[in-house]
């Protein structure tokens, strides 16, 4: 669903501006039962090219390996996706769920779930380590819960057109065009994060998410600052902490009460600190930053 809020390109770009024939989707596609089957089967055959193999959710194994508690298309999900992916010239993992496993992947995992080629950031997941699709890639990695929609249709775009080879993935196998800074790239609240000036409620519109209510902005890597939501804002922007949602490790702290919109603290340093930073430098920092703070960033720079 979110796939189909792009905006550059849109999914109808897609199919209009660079000839992507959308074989099927859960909410595009016309085909039900037998025909979904048949056309299934004629691209396992040989019968009918798939280009790209795009996988959303976790692969579910339970119970005892068979998968069959995730059926489609009167086979176990797992089936399908192992005999496609071994077809496909392109295989590409949206969303969590099919990168590392996502929630369903957090201990105990009942499910037996894992990613397409990762579970959590240990490599291998359900396709295992050393697989490639046709094309000689490992799978690419969107991940983000969900993933933004122009992370999605771009990749596509740069397959359809054969500029994939100018894309470089990153040691989780994703593209570092949208991966390679953080989520703090591009924040309005980088002011407030520098000058140790915090939000306290959700929705407030001043100071920094990180220190009290567990923004995980800085050390998460992902481009919601710089290619916008709807092209209008982001959580941050709109007063909500980041989640660190296209990290391997995400959710944090196992969703425990009392733990995700509060920021994590020993001794009054938070546990996580930005990528690159270590305790000492943090608490010299933070003294001096406080020292130094002007009276103007404590205030609502968006008042109307």
């Amino acid at each position: 669903m979110s796939f189909l809020n792009a905006e550059e390109p849109t999914a109808v770009d897609l199919v209009t501006d660079f000839g992507v024939n959308v074989l099927w989707h859960p909410s595009l596609g016309m085909e039900l039962g037998i025909d979904l089957q048949t056309m299934l089967w004629e691209c396992l055959l040989g019968k009918k090219p798939l280009d790209i193999l795009v996988f959303e959710g976790s692969v579910i194994n339970a119970p005892n390996g068979t998968g069959e508690w995730n059926r489609f298309a009167d086979r176990p999900m797992k089936d399908w996706l192992s005999d496609l992916a071994h077809v496909a010239n392109f295989v590409v993992a949206v969303g969590d769920c099919a990168c590392w496993g996502g929630i369903p992947a957090m201990a105990p995992n009942p499910t037996d779930s894992t990613g397409l080629q990762y579970l959590k950031r240990e490599e291998g997941g359900f396709l295992g380590k050393d697989f490639r699709s046709k094309s000689g890639l490992p799978v690419i990695n969107i991940p983000g819960c969900p993933a933004h929609p122009d992370w999605i249709t771009q990749i596509l775009v740069a397959i359809a057109t054969g500029r994939i080879g100018d894309i470089v993935l990153d040691d989780l196998h994703r593209p570092q065009t949208f991966f390679n800074t953080y989520t703090q790239t591009g924040c309005t609240r980088n002011i407030h994060f520098a000058y140790k000036a915090s939000t306290t409620e959700f929705g407030q519109r001043k100071g920094c998410l990180f220190y009290d209510i567990g923004c995980r902005g800085p050390m998460t890597h992902s481009s919601c600052n710089r290619i916008l939501w709807n092209r209008v804002s982001s959580k941050t922007r709109a007063g909500v902490p980041c989640l660190g949602c296209t990290e391997p490790e995400f959710p944090f702290y196992d969703l425990k009460p009392g733990t995700v919109f509060k920021t994590q603290t020993v001794l009054g340093v938070p546990k996580d600190l930005p990528t690159g930073v270590n305790k000492k430098d943090y608490a010299v920092l933070t003294m001096a930053a406080k020292d130094s703070m002007p009276a103007w960033a404590e205030e609502d720079f968006f008042t109307v």
